[in-house]
């Protein structure tokens, strides 16, 4: 039986190595902070606390925190002196708490919530003092190598700068997380120390001052990727790899097409519904959602929109926060479209502007045509209706509505509202000067 679970995210580490005035846990990794990452990770398991360690109270990971968690509660690590005083920062709020506690850090989102609680379910089968995430590695640089005894329990994890010539030969390797009873693991990282190469409290000394105790610490092996913290900027982009590759296989295997999968880069909440399809160079920013029979084509760009069921995107064009695009619409080349409606079986064809703008089912926006929406002070919406057609190069200066099957003829610019199956043409006269051309071009003509 699982007992009550507290989390704790260390998250209050450094950017030295990244080289960067941005704390390291807020860096991004599919288009959200790692530590959102985390946090998400850890709230799946419903913890009935949730104890974030950060710098300070007002530092942005304490803000960033309570932004999308609010309910976890904010442990201070003012002076760092390594992950074990970082988990103690948490021991206050733990006081009153029976139960296990899970220790995880802020910069490692490629952590999965089934590994997390398959640790769980082996420490309570096991009846071990703890579980520690492992991994087996080609190459453990950089990495505490656990040693176990003949029993196969852990008998202690030492850092690779403590580690000797045969130490350093172990493929086993700590991934960080630890999951153990509350009590006993406090206690025994009060016991830690900071005789050490870094000279620093390690949270991995843990499991080896259980031992020493007669608690047994056992290990979970998982993922190789699981395991990978980010302490600068290449380690950075290879979780942003890892991340993609991960994201791409679930769409695939949820039934979405990828045309040139390595090409298209997701983002940590982007929704493919069964049978669209994704062309290559396709970029999703946060909060996109296709819907089924759907197609985006090569080299466009969606961020915080819907695309409807057998509606088609591109290529080369950007959908903006804010859009919806209806059944069996069509936004073609060099468009792009933001906070606006496209309804049903509308089309948007090339090469046009549509700005906080609801458009109706049905119509046609030519090439060329922009919503001008902002006036320089406040954004204003256009409103176009069903059927409506609005020629090339059409200039609608919001606010204005453009009634039901209306018709807007090329070039026009809308200042005023136009009624429904009305004809709008605003242009300047057309005129022409015979044989202007040829005396304009032969005055342009060196020599003549």
């Amino acid at each position: 039986m699982n007992r009550p679970l507290a989390a704790v995210v260390l998250a209050a580490g450094q950017s030295m190595r990244m080289r960067s005035s941005i704390p390291k846990p807020m860096h991004m990794v599919g288009g959200q902070p790692m530590l959102a990452h985390v946090l998400a990770t850890c709230t799946s398991l419903t913890p009935e606390i949730l104890i974030i360690v950060s710098p300070a109270l007002d530092h942005p990971v304490s803000e960033f925190t309570r932004s999308i968690a609010p309910e976890a509660r904010i442990a201070v690590q003012d002076q760092p002196d390594g992950t074990a005083g970082a988990f103690l920062a948490a021991a206050d709020a733990l006081e009153d708490f029976d139960g296990d506690v899970l220790c995880v850090y802020g910069d490692a989102p490629l952590l999965q919530a089934d590994t997390l609680q398959a640790m769980r379910t082996h420490r309570s089968n096991t009846c071990a003092a703890a579980v520690i995430l492992a991994f087996e590695a080609a190459d453990p640089t950089g990495y505490g190598r656990i040693l176990l005894s003949s029993d196969g329990t852990v008998a202690r994890i030492v850092e690779q700068r403590d580690a000797t010539e045969s130490e350093m030969q172990v493929r086993l390797c700590a991934a960080g997380p630890i999951i153990g009873d509350g009590n006993s693991l406090i206690s025994a990282a009060r016991e830690t120390a900071n005789d050490n190469a870094a000279g620093e409290r390690y949270l991995t000394d843990v499991p080896g001052i259980l031992a020493r105790k007669a608690q047994c610490c056992r290990v979970w092996t998982g993922n190789r990727n699981e395991a990978l913290g980010v302490n600068s900027r290449v380690e950075l982009s290879v979780a942003e790899q890892a991340f993609q590759v991960h994201a791409r296989r679930n769409a695939m295997v949820g039934g979405a097409t990828l045309v040139d999968p390595d090409t298209i880069r997701f983002a940590f909440d982007t929704l493919l519904e069964p049978d669209t399809t994704v062309g290559p160079f396709v970029s999703f920013g946060p909060g996109v959602r296709v819907r089924s029979g759907a197609s985006i084509l090569p080299f466009s760009s969606l961020e915080g929109c819907e695309v409807g069921s057998g509606a088609s995107v591109g290529p080369h064009a950007r959908i903006r926060p804010g859009t919806v695009i209806g059944r069996g619409a069509r936004v073609g080349n060099y468009v792009e479209i933001k906070a606006s409606h496209i309804g049903d079986g509308a089309k948007v064809s090339h090469l046009a502007y549509v700005g906080d703008a609801d458009i109706g089912a049905g119509a046609n926006i030519g090439a060329g045509a922009i919503t001008c929406n902002y006036d320089g002070v406040r954004k204003h919406r256009t409103e176009i209706g069903a059927g409506a057609f609005i020629g090339s190069n059409s200039c609608l200066i919001a606010p204005v509505r453009i009634g039901d099957h209306a018709y807007v003829g090329s070039g026009t610019v809308i200042t005023q509202d136009v009624e429904a199956e009305a004809l709008a043409i605003g242009r300047c006269k057309q005129e022409d000067r015979p044989g202007f051309a040829n005396r304009l071009l032969r005055s342009r003509r060196p020599g003549v």
